[in-house]
C-alpha cells in the first residue's frame, strides 16, 4: 500500500505537535516534512520533547518535497497566503481559521463530516472547524433540522 505523503505548515505549535503524535505512527501516513519559521533546523523531538525516539526528523524552513496532503497548522491569518504555494493536485486541510467561513478564491469545504461528508470526500481543500464550533453545531443541528430553533441563539461556553 502506498503512503500518503504528508507536509506539516507551522509544526512548532500546539496544533502542529498535536498533528505529529497523531501522524507518526500511522499505517497510512508518511511525514514527509514538518515546516516551522521560528524552528527551522532544529529537531523535531527537541520543541516536543514526547516524540524523542519517535523521529529525527528537523524542522525545515519551507516545504522540501511535493506532499499528496498539506496540513495547516499555522497562526489565524496566516494560511490563506500558503494555499497558492502548492499544486492544484495537493490536497490542503487548514486548521487555522482563515478558510471556514466561505472563501471564493481557494474553494473549501466545511470540514463538519456530519453536515459535509460527500463534500469532504470530493474536495482538495477542507477548512477543519474549530472545537467549539464542532462542539456547538453538534448540539444545535438536531434542533435546527426540526426547526425548533428560537431565532437568536446564545451560547456561553469556557
Amino acid at each position: 500500500m502506498d503512503k500518503i505523503k504528508v507536509g506539516i505548515m507551522g509544526g512548532a505549535g500546539y496544533t502542529g505537535g498535536e498533528l505529529i503524535r497523531l501522524l507518526i505512527w500511522h499505517e497510512a501516513v508518511e511525514i514527509i516534512w514538518i515546516q516551522s519559521n521560528s524552528q527551522k533546523n532544529k529537531k523535531v523531538s527537541e520543541l516536543h520533547t514526547d516524540l524523542l525516539g519517535d523521529t529525527e526528523m528537523s524542522f525545515s524552513e519551507k516545504p522540501t518535497a511535493e506532499a499528496d496532503l498539506v496540513f495547516l497548522c499555522v497562526s489565524h491569518g496566516e494560511a490563506t497566503a500558503l494555499v497558492p504555494q502548492f499544486s492544484a493536485n495537493t490536497k490542503i486541510i487548514d486548521l487555522s481559521q482563515d478558510h471556514r467561513l466561505a472563501d471564493d478564491r481557494h474553494e473549501f469545504v466545511y470540514g463538519l463530516p456530519e453536515v459535509n461528508r460527500a463534500e469532504i470526500r470530493k474536495a482538495n481543500h477542507i477548512a477543519n472547524p474549530g472545537c467549539f464550533a464542532t462542539t456547538i453545531q453538534l448540539a444545535l443541528l438536531p434542533l435546527a433540522k426540526k426547526n425548533i430553533l428560537p431565532a437568536a441563539v446564545h451560547v456561553n461556553a469556557t
